[in-house]
């Protein structure tokens, strides 16, 4: 199963230090190599994004930075993972290195590989993904 596991904290606008930076990849190669993390990347500071919002058909666009928020989008890692105790695992190890913060984490639908596929099927295999047991 993948896992998306979003990472939230609060925005200090502080660089990492060499040393968490060498921590962090030492976690990431031996994830990467164990074959549990597929991906990841960390955000740059929220004053370089913007937020795109739709209401009532009506788009808005806000620059950032976001000095609204407690607490931020900072990064995220696509797992994979045979459960999702074991993707709960994974994120307890990124937060020992990462530090305070947040992780969401999120199951993926995934559609089944083989065969075609209509979209009826598609809608169905993604229903019953959606029904927790």
């Amino acid at each position: 199963m993948r896992f998306l596991s979003i990472y939230k904290t609060a925005e200090t606008g502080v660089p990492p230090t060499t040393e968490h930076v060498a921590a962090m990849g030492k976690l990431i190669e031996e994830s990467m190599k164990a074959g549990e993390l597929i991906a990841t990347e960390g955000c740059l500071p929220s004053a370089k994004g913007a937020r795109v919002r739709r209401a009532g058909g009506k788009v808005t666009v806000t620059d950032g930075p976001f000095t609204e928020s407690k607490e931020l989008v900072a990064g995220f890692a696509l797992l994979e993972a045979p459960s999702k105790e074991a993707a709960i695992e994974m994120t307890r190890r990124f937060l020992d290195v990462a530090g305070d913060g947040e992780c969401e984490i999120r199951q993926i639908f995934e559609a089944p590989a083989s065969g075609p596929h209509t979209s009826a099927e598609r809608a169905a295999a993604l229903r019953d993904q959606f029904v927790t047991p």
